[in-house]
């Protein structure tokens, strides 16, 4: 007896343990973590970090915000991601693509932003524990590949006014356009030179480093590859350091040649809770609901285009690298690291395709890689800020241009064609529409998509072939949008014909049926009885013939297969 309950208790204490690993995914790795991967993650860590300092500060003004909110939001997801993410490789913090949306919603107002990044954290933390990740499926790959090009096009060319080193140009894309170009006479050369010369540099180190992955059989040496490799990957750290200290020097002699970043706030930010109330500059108080009625659909569409950004890296590396994540809590830590984040002044992250490709290309071995670089942005707000004043903002939007310039993939258009050019339709409303608003070019090209399969569904393949009597092989299950067009072609090729005809319905690849569905048979069925022919059901899977028989239709006939319904029904034409 006593055994037993000595099991049982193990039993549970077990079962209590694995829930716990389910919920804190570090309890997996952190018990045989060794010095072997401390040296890898410090390093990774290291490296990623002196890459995330540079694109923050440019991903701030992206999302028109204070270059130090790019900072404030980057250090609390690699603490928060080491305790709760299932992915060795990848890293949150701010993107280009999250960037955008929150300048479209916010309006560069950071009292919103870091409101957003609040209700953003808990919509994501909501749908993690109701296990809702399933949602995101019906986001499809056009639609991302549209929305990510007309991004990439809207977020490169909003850089070109920084290049140009020109002022007082709208954010509205077309009205940015025309204003970017008619004040081309304005351009400061100081600025448009070193901005060109910051694009050479990223550029060529960028292809330098893509040569040394595809040149294993290189003559240089390793030592000098290795050189070559690490300057390649921390290509953005230098550029903006070589570019301040540019900067400093002309300005130490009064020169102000380049437009530079200016003052910011100096120091870690305070921890404080989120504000849920706004003050115009004429002192109108603002409050909670109004502020999140001027959010409007962006609420919606900032947190699923943060999951599905992130999620989309997780499992794009975990392939790569021959390891599983959780979707769901890759959502909750994702979800979590908004909330805390909002306590820090952060706006809305989401997982880094670059950085997290960095990560994993160092030999990163666990999350707590993360730990390593968020110490570096602290280290950075703490004791940098002061030098951050003389960043020229010409080679940020380098910095943001090299960034985003892959994301446009021209190539997925040609592709599309080949493989199912109905797909080019959702592709090019959002492509499009995102440079009117860009929550409305994902919400249209979710509500094409959508359409497009819910048509499928409503229309499904129906092949008809003649054996003296009908055959009809449905291609898909049969759910009510589909009742009126199946009865329709029924009607059409069996019953209004003279004489009428009996019918073999194949049902072999019909998994799924409903209600609806179940009431158009059976009037069918009494449509078949009034004219004296038949409709023979074949192929049923057990569950679908459990649901006919349940059903109780009058006049139902079935068979295994086709072939012995045509031979029950010849034999039948035969005895009339």
């Amino acid at each position: 007896m006593e055994r037993r309950l000595m099991r049982r208790q193990s039993a549970r204490r077990c079962c209590s343990y694995n829930t716990l690993k389910a919920w804190l995914p570090i309890l997996s790795w952190l018990p045989k973590y060794n010095l072997k991967w401390l040296k890898m993650d410090v390093l990774a860590g290291l490296t990623v970090g002196l890459t995330t300092v540079p694109q923050a500060l440019a991903y701030a003004e992206v999302a028109g915000l204070p270059v130090q909110f790019g900072l404030y939001s980057a250090f609390m997801g690699g603490f928060i991601y080491t305790f709760l993410g299932t992915s060795k490789d990848v890293t949150l913090g701010p993107t280009a693509i999250m960037s955008l949306l929150c300048s479209s919603v916010v309006g560069g107002e950071p009292h919103r932003a870091v409101l957003l990044s609040l209700l953003c954290g808990l919509i994501q933390a909501v749908m993690a524990l109701l296990r809702l990740g399933f949602l995101l499926d019906f986001i499809s790959f056009p639609v991302i590949k549209g929305f990510t090009c007309a991004a990439a096009v809207t977020i490169g060319f909003g850089q070109v006014k920084n290049i140009l080193g020109i002022q007082g140009v709208p954010q509205q894309f077309f009205l940015e356009v025309y204003y970017t170009f008619h004040k081309i006479p304005e351009a400061r050369i100081g600025d448009v030179v070193l901005g060109l010369i910051c694009l050479a540099l990223l550029v060529t180190l960028m292809f330098m480093k893509s040569s040394l992955t595809s040149d294993s059989d290189s003559t240089c040496s390793m030592y000098a590859r290795k050189v070559v490799w690490a300057v390649a990957t921390m290509r953005n750290a230098a550029v903006v350091i070589a570019a301040s200290l540019i900067a400093f020097s002309w300005e130490t002699y009064g020169n102000h040649v380049f437009t530079i970043t200016g003052k910011t706030t100096r120091g870690l930010p305070p921890f404080r809770p989120p504000p849920t109330s706004d003050t115009t500059a004429n002192g109108t108080v603002i409050s909670f609901g109004e502020i999140v009625e001027d959010f409007g659909g962006g609420l919606a569409v900032i947190p699923f285009m943060g999951l599905l950004e992130s999620i989309a890296i997780a499992k794009a590396f975990a392939s790569q690298n021959d390891y599983r994540i959780d979707a769901n809590q890759e959502l909750l830590a994702i979800g979590v690291t908004n909330i805390m984040g909002s306590f820090v002044s952060a706006y809305p992250v989401t997982g880094s395709f670059g950085r997290t490709a960095v990560n994993s290309q160092t030999g990163v071995c666990t999350p707590a890689g993360g730990v390593v670089t968020s110490v570096i942005v602290l280290l950075s707000l703490a004791f940098l800020m002061p030098a951050f004043y003389y960043i020229p903002k010409a080679s940020l939007a380098a910095v943001i241009i090299c960034a985003v310039a892959p994301m446009v993939d021209y190539r997925v258009v040609a592709k599309m064609w080949r493989i199912r050019k109905l797909d080019l339709l959702p592709f090019f409303v959002t492509f499009l529409m995102s440079f009117w608003e860009v929550q409305y070019g994902i919400v249209g090209g979710i509500a094409v998509s959508g359409a497009l399969l819910l048509y499928s569904m409503a229309r499904p393949q129906i092949e008809v072939t003649d054996h003296g009597v009908l055959v009809m092989e449905l291609s898909s299950g049969l759910t009510f949008p589909a009742t009126e067009y199946l009865s329709h072609t029924i009607h059409t090729r069996a019953l209004q014909v003279s004489p009428p005809r009996s019918v073999v319905l194949d049902c072999s690849h019909v998994s799924v049926i409903d209600y609806t569905v179940i009431s158009e048979l059976r009037d069918l069925l009494r449509q078949f009885k009034l004219r004296e022919v038949h409709l023979i059901f074949a192929g049923l899977q057990p569950s679908i013939l459990k649901v006919l028989l349940a059903a109780d239709l009058e006049g139902l006939r079935h068979n295994h297969s086709v072939d012995e319904a045509l031979q029950m029904e010849s034999r039948n034409l035969l005895d009339d």
